[in-house]
């Protein structure tokens, strides 16, 4: 989710399939773009998009620095050690080397460039002189062909795959890496930008720090980010100073950060509403909605691609039959999903894209099966005949949300003939055992909102790929998503990604419910917020008023 049942806690990989979580592409423009944008203000039935990517800066005047932010977060982080990720708290402690820009295109940040000379065979990085990590230790092509190197060699790193295409790299110079591929890949650059909680490249720990530690950096981080790490009390709070040495002088502004768990969605709102947090940077629907329309309070938010949905388990029964799955997205009234899930504001989804994005499919919307309860029951009724069991366990999380969307849909089911027994797990048990062990018959996932397709494509639906929890494969989908990897043409990923829609459609591994909605929620006195649609937030520049 960016976790697994991301509505109190819930979501990604590359070229072959890749990772979880949240941002986005080297061509092409913003899937969920802002073009859009709504103020509750000015209309209370809508979701404040206003400021998708932050505030703005010339509006909030001139930054003070010092003083401490407490920040409220859905779940408990996993681990800092960016072979691990599932950690929105590390940004605090890591500069990546590049950054996504609002259009979802990777750009200098710890590093000063990424450029290639050939068509996407070689990539020259360059990085920014003058950085050093919290530890002293130097900042160089050395300490990021350290990283690179424990990525690709530790089999459960979240960004091993992103190392795939790598055939060599070479510190060409102490602030210079130069990787040879095995082919041309476009998109190599946005491997170093994706956010830490999804699994990056671009997250540098410091080799001494790793060394030391061993298995335990993970919970004594070192990075070149704008804060040091303090101390962690498991489910209680993590604390961040500010690092005196950052590179980008004059920042950062705030002092203190201490990061709280409160994985109870609205004891997280009346958190931030009563002043107990400043910031929650996690807010789903049913906060995003209460945010909108307060004015004592600033939203974060854009819609971008993904969002939530159900994994179907296609290794186990009924699943590997095509029109059970059928019948159960058939049997879902959407109306009544909106009303009871989303306060009537949920942004319901076909595809793993908004409508106003250029990878966007209309014909893989127009064949998604449409709500009609009297087939569903037919298909199910038919397949009972044949011998079938159609009834199956729901896995989600344990949180309100969680517990209302499963009798929702469990009673959708039944009118159809199906019997359906709901399991909520604590959210370790249900993204460990439960997802990544396959042991589930529905689950639950919210991914995103991501701004462009790769990874997010790959990690989802390409066979083997990160988050592919479902365990689904089709040699079709796997060639339109490497081409859509490879290609520098934005004709060509837009076609390539159109016909992986098309081809997922019609094989349904999956539920889709609504486009994800994942919101910082600030204080007024908050400002300098720089964010991913996703929820990562980059804290040099976070200072209060």
């Amino acid at each position: 989710m960016r976790t697994g049942s991301e509505r109190g806690s819930r979501h990604k990989r590359t070229a072959a399939a890749i990772a979880a979580l949240a941002a986005i592409v080297l061509v092409g423009t913003a899937c969920g773009s802002n073009g859009g944008a709504t103020s509750a203000a000015a209309n209370p039935d809508h979701l404040d998009s206003s400021k998708p990517f932050g505030g703005d800066p010339a509006e909030e005047g001139t930054p003070k620095p010092g003083g401490a932010l407490i920040v409220g977060m859905y779940t408990e982080a996993r681990s800092f050690d960016p072979v691990i990720g599932s950690n929105l708290m590390a940004s605090a402690v890591y500069d990546s080397l590049l950054k996504m820009d609002s259009k979802g295109n990777p750009q200098p940040y710890l590093a000063q460039s990424m450029d290639t000379p050939d068509g996407g065979k070689t990539w020259v990085m360059k990085l920014r002189p003058g950085v050093t990590f919290q530890d002293g230790t130097p900042f160089n092509a050395d300490a990021v062909i350290f990283n690179v190197k424990r990525q690709m060699d530790t089999p459960a790193a979240l960004g091993k795959l992103y190392t795939e295409p790598i055939q060599t790299m070479t510190a060409t110079d102490p602030l210079t890496i130069t990787f040879v591929l095995k082919r041309p890949t476009a998109t190599f650059p946005t491997s170093f930008a994706l956010p830490f909680s999804s699994g990056n490249l671009g997250s540098i720990a410091s080799p001494t720090a790793v060394q030391k530690e061993g298995a335990d950096y993970g919970r004594n981080p070192v990075g070149a980010g704008p804060f040091q790490f303090v101390d962690w009390i498991p489910n209680n709070k993590i604390d961040v100073k500010k690092f005196d040495n950052y590179w980008d002088k004059g920042k950062p502004y705030l002092d203190a950060i201490q990061f709280r768990p409160i994985s109870d969605t609205d004891a997280r709102y009346a958190s931030v509403q009563n002043g107990d947090v400043d910031l929650d940077i996690g807010g789903f629907f049913s906060e995003l909605r209460q945010a909108s329309m307060n004015k004592d309070l600033v939203t974060y938010y854009g819609p971008g691609g993904d969002g939530q949905y159900l994994y179907y388990n296609l290794t186990k029964k009924p699943f590997d039959d095509k029109s059970v799955r059928q019948a159960l997205i058939m049997a879902i009234d959407p109306k009544a999903l909106n009303a009871t899930q989303y306060n009537n504001v949920g942004l319901l989804t076909t595809t793993p894209f908004a409508p106003d994005s250029q990878y966007f499919s209309q014909a893989a919307a127009d064949a998604y099966p449409k709500y009609d309860p009297a087939k569903a029951k037919q298909l199910i009724d038919a397949y009972k005949a044949g011998g079938g069991n159609p009834d199956f366990t729901y896995n989600t999380g344990n949180s309100p949300d969680d517990h209302q969307l499963g009798q929702f849909l469990q009673a959708q089911w039944a009118a159809i003939g199906v019997n359906v027994k709901l399991q909520f797990d604590d959210i370790s048990t249900f993204i460990g055992p439960i997802i990544q062990g396959t042991q589930f018959g529905t689950a639950t996932w919210i991914s995103g909102p991501y701004e462009n397709p790769f990874p997010f494509m790959t990690n989802q639906f390409h066979t083997g790929g990160i988050n592919n929890y479902g365990k689904y494969s089709n040699p079709q989908v796997d060639a339109a998503l490497d081409e859509a990897a490879a290609s520098t043409d934005p004709a060509t990923q837009i076609a390539a990604y159109k016909k992986a829609q098309e081809l997922i459609t019609q094989d349904l591994p999956v539920v889709w419910l609504s486009q994800a909605a994942k919101a910082a929620i600030a204080r007024p006195n908050v400002k300098g917020v720089s964010r991913y649609l996703s929820s990562e937030l980059f804290w040099g520049g976070t200072w209060k008023s």
